[in-house]
């Protein structure tokens, strides 16, 4: 007996079930692939926005204990020039390392000269502030215009210019040109002031700071800080995140032999926006998964029943001509199987028809918590989608084995004189 062909004519016996089940099972594919598609576009957003916009890089190297204790007692936990040299002269030819940039962090109060409030500025090069921003922006957001304002740049030919965020300028009325003063501890903990020129201004990207931070050259702010050629932070970046992990290990084994006791943390590990986000949108696709799955397993068990029932006497018939339960068990998961298959491909080539028309729609939204409007995308999560073309299949099989099992067990008889 062909199975795949006896299927396929019990199917068709029933277009009217066999496509509404069909039906089910194709939207619910596509609401899943879809929704996977977006959080990875959101997820690979917030990656770059964190190793490129926040200028994070892909790893950090600290004195350990800085995170902890290096605000109580920052003398001690600072890398000094001579640090700074060496383990930028170590790592420098390590593959897949593309640059390492000190940084120095500090804050204090910015004034316009009538009114005050504090700040909390980072001292970067302004050429590692332009290497690490270059893979911020794709192609798309470039064309469109959206994420412009996120870029920053330092004036190299200028290191008293400095940026502010757009809350910053605003709150104190100033533009690019002004003159502001800054006043900030120094090492020793006196007082030190400087004044800067506003090169210009910057979106973080979060409502929360945009109207407290700062970006000025390494040199403006370690002469502020009254530190010559010192940084709290060595920035690592790589030529790609995927080797994030790996160089990780190899960087923490080379600064040990090396005899530095330093920490090595991944953007992962400092991002805390990114961490948050992507544990809610796995706990949402988790939940519509299984939301999505229950009405797959519903529609193919409630479809495949009903078949069942129905060619009661056509299984009994089957069986006196020697079919064994066996084969009935097979040819209903068979019908199932294919069922399930159908939808799932149905259901992706929704996923590309919807997917397209949402990409070319250059549709946007702001976030909760968010400074700017972003764009909603739909990637095509491939991993994500295969698992649940795989499970789905699994599950609408498993679905139909149940009353084909029973079915097949009834007396040839009593299946014969079913009514």
């Amino acid at each position: 007996m062909n199975t795949t062909k006896m299927a396929l004519r019990g199917l068709m016996r029933n277009r009217r079930r066999s496509v509404v089940t069909l039906l089910a099972i194709a939207l619910g594919f596509a609401a899943i692939a879809l929704f996977a598609g977006y959080t990875h576009n959101v997820y690979d957003g917030l990656a770059r926005q964190s190793i490129h916009g926040e200028l994070l890089g892909h790893l950090t190297l600290s004195k350990r204990g800085m995170s902890k204790e290096g605000k109580l007692n920052p003398e001690r936990y600072l890398l000094k020039a001579e640090e700074v040299t060496r383990i930028t002269d170590l790592l420098r030819n390590e593959p897949h390392v593309k640059l390492i940039a000190p940084r120095l962090s500090l804050s204090g109060l910015i004034s316009n000269g009538r009114a005050s409030t504090i700040f909390i500025a980072e001292g970067i090069s302004p050429e590692a502030m332009q290497q690490i921003q270059d893979n911020v922006l794709t192609a798309e957001e470039m064309r469109n215009g959206m994420y412009v304002d996120v870029l920053k740049k330092l004036d190299a030919a200028h290191p008293e210019n400095a940026l502010l965020s757009f809350g910053l300028a605003e709150m104190l009325h100033l533009k690019k040109g002004d003159q502001a003063s800054l006043l900030s501890n120094t090492l020793t903990g006196q007082a030190n002031a400087l004044d800067i020129t506003v090169n210009g201004t910057f979106n973080t990207g979060n409502a929360g700071s945009n109207d407290k931070f700062a970006f000025m050259s390494l040199g403006l702010a370690q002469t502020l800080y009254d530190t010559a050629g010192a940084a709290d932070r060595l920035t690592v970046l790589l030529d790609d995140v995927s080797h994030t992990e790996n160089m990780r290990q190899v960087i923490q084994e080379k600064l040990q032999v090396a005899g530095f006791d330093m920490e090595v943390r991944t953007w992962q590990e400092l991002s805390d926006f990114y961490n948050q986000v992507h544990n809610m949108f796995d706990m949402i696709f988790g939940f519509i998964f299984s939301i999505v799955l229950t009405v797959v397993v519903m529609s193919v068990a409630n479809s495949m029943g009903m078949t069942v029932v129905e060619r009661t006497r056509e299984i009994g018939t089957l069986r006196a001509i020697g079919l064994k339960r066996s084969g009935v068990v097979k040819l209903f998961t068979t019908e199932s199987l294919m069922l399930t298959l159908l939808g799932c491909l149905t259901g992706l080539l929704v996923t590309f028809g919807v997917r397209f028309g949402i990409n070319v729609a250059h549709i946007s939204y702001t976030p909760p918590n968010s400074a700017s409007a972003v764009p909603l995308l739909v990637d095509l999560d491939l991993s994500r989608t295969i698992f649940t073309l795989i499970l789905m299949l699994v599950v609408g099989t498993l679905a139909a084995y149940l009353p084909a099992r029973r079915a097949a067990k009834q007396a040839i008889i009593d299946a014969l004189g079913h009514v």
